[in-house]
């Protein structure tokens, strides 16, 4: 079982993960719809979250963590299409202070990240006092992990996968910092790897096919994949290169341009000269 729970939760993170960025990758004509649609399964999993309360058991483990994950997607994909972002939307000012440039980037995300306040406060409201709070812990987890990172991009890494930003964030590249590993990166994968020693220590301590050991061994993992994606930051790897299909978009929009211009010189050619 344990096998079984983690593979769904490294299912759901590489699905859901590429769906997304995919989805920023799209017309901006199918951005309303995508919103739309996402917005929907928000209510869905909220009301997902309110039946779990009281379901301590491997299926309401399982609702709890899937409908966080829904949220935790609202989420993203308001922020990657350019709906809930900052009140500054375009590159930082050169020559811009650290601590000038911290306060600029903070600006960038600052709806997002009062947006996430409020999903995470809403999903607590609804789990407060249940035998099943999964989906807060959940939130947290994801919350904890990405907000890590983005100081990390911030402050300094080597790795900073700008590839992996939308055309409409494609500005928020000139607040990342491309170069040696800030004093924060340490602390955060000491801090990410004692999150994942208790939690993988408490799921193996709980009693197999128990309400508890779900939820931890659910957990557990997802904490794992947050510091997986944290040592991915000091990797000469491609950030995107666990979603190939989703990246198939790229280099055709790349290209285009490119193809016109020989076209377009192709055709100068043939018609030979000016009289």
């Amino acid at each position: 079982m344990r096998a079984g729970l983690a593979l769904l939760v490294v299912a759901l993170w590489w699905s859901t993960t590429g769906a997304i960025f995919l989805l920023g990758r799209l017309p901006a004509r199918t951005f309303r719809v995508s919103l739309g649609a996402a917005t929907v399964l928000l209510v869905a999993a909220l009301a997902a979250i309110a039946w779990s309360t009281d379901a301590t058991s491997l299926l309401g483990a399982c609702v709890a963590f899937g409908a966080a994950i829904v949220v935790w997607g609202w989420l993203e994909t308001t922020f990657l299409l350019g709906a809930i972002t900052g009140p500054r939307r375009h590159g930082s000012e050169p020559g811009a202070g650290r601590w000038r440039l911290f306060k600029q980037a903070f600006a960038t995300v600052l709806w997002h990240e009062l947006a996430t306040v409020l999903a995470v406060a809403a999903v607590a409201a609804i789990s407060w006092r249940a035998a099943n709070d999964c989906a807060f812990w959940t939130l947290m987890v994801l919350w904890v992990m990405r907000l890590s990172a983005k100081l990390n991009l911030h402050f300094g890494v080597p790795n900073v996968g700008s590839a992996m930003l939308p055309e409409q964030l494609r500005y928020l590249s000139g607040y990342f910092r491309q170069g040696r590993v800030s004093a924060l990166y340490p602390l955060s994968i000491i801090g990410c790897t004692v999150l994942c020693a208790v939690l993988v220590h408490a799921a193996w301590l709980a009693p197999e096919d128990s309400f508890q050991f779900a939820s931890l061994t659910l957990l557990a993992t997802l904490a794992l994949l947050g510091l997986f994606e944290h040592v991915m930051l000091a990797l000469p790897v491609p950030a995107d290169a666990f979603w190939a299909w989703m990246r198939r978009r790229r280099p055709a929009a790349a290209e285009a341009p490119a193809i016109q211009r020989a076209r377009e010189a192709l055709c100068n050619v043939a018609a030979g000269p000016p009289p």
